[in-house]
């Protein structure tokens, strides 16, 4: 039978596809590759620029160190990849498996972009791996420097790895939604914000293609995960204390001692019966920021140290994480500083239930 080469759009491994086939499954990670006609297969025929798109960065607070969203002179990189259709996507065909979505975007071409997105996430693709036993072929990366136009992160193909995280979720399942980028708010017009804001994700085409809304979030990952089921959210951006719009929010003070707030209004935001997480990098009206002190390069200050305390301390439960998260970034404020606005940056904890967050443990 004659064949053609492609490859699988998640994990990379090239496969021979029967000619005229539309779609491959996989043999290592199982997941379905739509293929595009033979007489239009390949690289070269995705489009290279987009040239309708506008300049100018809708109003936002500015961000000292990363970019400043109120410049006209943002352009995003020249690369404007076809939206992918993969909600068919078939996960890895085992039970108990560990799967993750990492976006890091920089917002490439503007003075002041952020300089820390892809460090954040090959260094959180690593510790998955290498650390907590993830395989590689079920971690999807998406940024500006991933050669697969699948994986660029546009508000199409970050919908399509949301879903693809998801997809065919059952109980023993651990899944993690990492993102480093700009977050923003947004007037709330459903009434289900206690504050009277949605946060929301900028994809790297956000000025033509729009912002992916806290609501559409919940509903896409949070909503259908069912019973067993684990979903960690590591969210390093601004007005993130509410990014997957939990249920409850943890309140905590120095000392340790904590109160949950009922975020519940109008609509259920919780699962269909597993358990989501978020840990996010500051409250809804804070800002966060990049950052040296750790590394000499840089990093987003929640993404650097949630990973350093989830490798240095041992039986570790949700309180002391945010205690030892909340004292590296005060420790960085003080010495090098964050690339951030003058204010303490304190990370966020929020959960589909209530729980005492100095008996539970961490499990990734």
């Amino acid at each position: 039978m004659d064949s053609r080469r492609c490859k699988c759009q998640w994990c990379g491994m090239k496969i021979a596809a029967p000619i005229g086939a539309q779609t491959i499954t996989c043999p290592r990670c199982q997941s379905v590759t739509q293929l595009q006609p033979a007489r239009n297969y390949g690289f070269a025929n995705f489009p290279t620029a987009n040239n309708n798109m506008s300049p100018g960065f809708p109003a936002f607070p500015s961000r000292p160190g990363r970019m400043s969203p109120n410049a006209n002179n943002f352009q995003p990189q020249q690369f404007n990849p076809m939206s992918p259709q993969i909600n068919n996507i078939r996960p890895p065909a085992v039970h108990g498996r560990k799967r993750a979505v990492l976006c890091g975007i920089t917002y490439r071409g503007h003075p002041k972009s952020l300089k820390g997105s892809i460090n954040d996430v090959l260094s959180m693709r690593y510790f998955l791996v290498e650390k907590l036993g993830f395989p590689n072929a079920s971690v999807v990366i998406l940024t500006e420097d991933e050669k697969d136009p699948y994986k660029y992160p546009t508000k199409a193909n970050i919908r399509s790895a949301l879903r693809w995280l998801v997809q065919g979720c059952q109980p023993g399942d651990s899944l993690v939604f990492h993102y480093s980028g700009h977050g923003t708010r947004v007037r709330d017009h459903d009434g289900d914000e206690i504050d009277g804001h949605d946060e929301s994700l900028c994809p790297v085409d956000f000025e033509t293609e729009g912002r992916i809304l806290d609501d559409e979030i919940n509903n896409t990952i949070v909503r259908p995960l069912p019973r067993g089921a684990t979903l960690h959210g590591i969210i390093d951006t601004c007005f993130s204390g509410t990014f997957l719009d939990l249920p409850f929010l943890c309140r905590i003070n120095r000392a340790g001692y904590f109160m949950w707030e009922d975020h519940r209004i109008r609509s259920y935001k919780g699962t269909n019966g597993g358990i989501a997480i978020s840990i996010s990098a500051c409250d809804d009206h804070q800002n966060s920021g990049d950052t040296t002190a750790f590394t000499g390069f840089p990093t987003g200050a929640l993404t650097y140290s949630f990973i350093q305390t989830l490798e240095q301390e041992t039986k570790l439960t949700y309180g002391r994480l945010l205690m030892s998260m909340q004292k590296k970034i005060q420790e960085a404020q003080k010495g090098i500083g964050l690339n951030g606005e003058n204010e303490t940056q304190e990370p966020q904890l929020s959960s589909s239930e209530q729980f005492d967050i100095h008996s539970k443990m961490v499990a990734i």
